[in-house]
């Protein structure tokens, strides 16, 4: 499973660790992921889809189908995992 939000195609950044002495190391800025049940009312049927933060706040302010319709228009979103 890679870690990008299937709503809002956000991902891991890199950047650096700076310490007193301005060393710098490789670090990696993760995206605040979970794992989400949905019930989509338009298919009549849960999903499960893995989103950050900014996504479930996007699914809370359009809806569930408008956010899934932008995702795939966008190309975020490619399978959706269907749970019977």
């Amino acid at each position: 499973m890679s870690k990008i939000c299937q709503i809002t195609g956000k991902k891991a950044m890199v950047g650096n660790n700076v310490s007193h002495s301005k060393r710098r190391t490789k670090r990696r800025f993760n995206v605040n992921l979970f794992n989400k049940k949905f019930y989509w009312v338009e298919q009549d049927c849960w999903i499960t889809l893995t989103i950050s933060a900014a996504g479930l706040r996007l699914i809370n302010k359009v809806g569930l189908d408008a956010a899934i319709k932008q995702a795939v228009g966008k190309g975020y979103l490619t399978d959706i995992k269907v749970i019977n």
